[in-house]
């Protein structure tokens, strides 16, 4: 398979930027767990499943974790 410019780019860009990508995916992970978590535990099913198919870094997971849900930072780990 022939590689293109901008296949060996992408890579290279990859190869120099590996820890800001870790960071984006805990990022991700976390705040996609805590409002999963939090979605499971009050049964919202509309939520929950949202939160499955959708991932925006953890911006739609903070919207309604602080928006909908109106918790504060403390709470979020407290079961």
């Amino acid at each position: 398979m022939l590689r293109t410019y901008t296949d060996t780019w992408m890579l290279a860009w990859i190869q120099t930027h590996e820890l800001l990508l870790l960071f984006f995916l805990l990022w991700s992970l976390l705040w996609t767990g805590l409002a999963l978590w939090h979605a499971g535990r009050r049964g919202q099913v509309g939520w929950f499943l949202i939160f499955l198919m959708v991932h925006t870094f953890g911006i739609l997971e903070i919207i309604y974790l602080f928006g909908v849900l109106k918790l504060k930072f403390s709470d979020l780990f407290r079961t």
